[in-house]
């Protein structure tokens, strides 16, 4: 399976058999990256700011849109959508202020950590279970601090880490760079991509921990 990142939180998730999966659109005008026109198959949104852009998944077919807390099947690809607790995971009107995603695609298991911004739980990392690639959000801002996602990567034990949510000179919004973060790890385990990535889940031993951060 294929991962491609688009921008901030959004990233293109490829399965082998062509199934694609769009995780958090955005508004361009307000993050600053260019949101590409993709085909995909399902958008995930970890919000409801990020309902409203869902639409920027191009193609003849609407997609599937998952953006409530639950368990999907999409072309043999298995979705589980798991809400934040924070405030016991809802706000005022009861709806989730966050949505984390776990996909399993080609025997892989990828977590999108969405906007989380609390803690990482026992409870919580029982509910997401076991993870090969982490997507975590690092800048700050409405999200985890570098600190705290290093916790989560220190508590989920991922193969692959993957940052979102950084500042970069196409960013317009008030966070913070990766630097943070990436200091908390040694040189040798920091890779960078600018291309989509591969990965096969042969790949994943449970004996390190390698972090990619992409380049737009």
């Amino acid at each position: 399976m294929d991962i491609q990142w688009l921008g901030h939180s959004a990233f293109k998730l490829v399965e082998s058999t062509g199934t694609t999966i769009v995780t958090d659109p955005f508004d361009n005008i307000e993050v600053g990256y260019n949101m590409p026109q993709v085909s995909c198959d399902v958008v995930t949104v970890c919000s409801r700011e990020c309902t409203e852009t869902f639409k920027s998944c191009s193609q003849d077919k609407l997609p599937l849109l998952i953006n409530s807390e639950g368990a999907f099947e999409v072309d043999g690809v298995h979705i589980v959508s798991i809400c934040e607790p924070k405030g016991q995971g809802s706000n005022a009107n009861g709806l989730c202020d966050n949505l984390i995603f776990k996909f399993r695609m080609d025997g892989v298991d990828i977590c999108h950590l969405g906007n989380v911004n609390t803690d990482c739980s026992v409870e919580l990392s029982e509910a997401i279970g076991s993870v090969d690639i982490l997507l975590v959000p690092v800048g700050g801002g409405d999200t985890i601090s570098a600190e705290l996602a290093k916790e989560y990567v220190d508590l989920l034990m991922p193969d692959v880490v993957i940052p979102m949510n950084f500042k970069t000179r196409n960013c317009n919004l008030d966070i913070d760079k990766v630097d943070a973060f990436l200091r908390q790890f040694d040189d040798a385990e920091v890779v960078t991509a600018t291309a989509p990535v591969q990965f096969d889940r042969t790949e994943f031993d449970g004996e390190s921990t390698k972090i990619i951060v992409f380049n737009i």
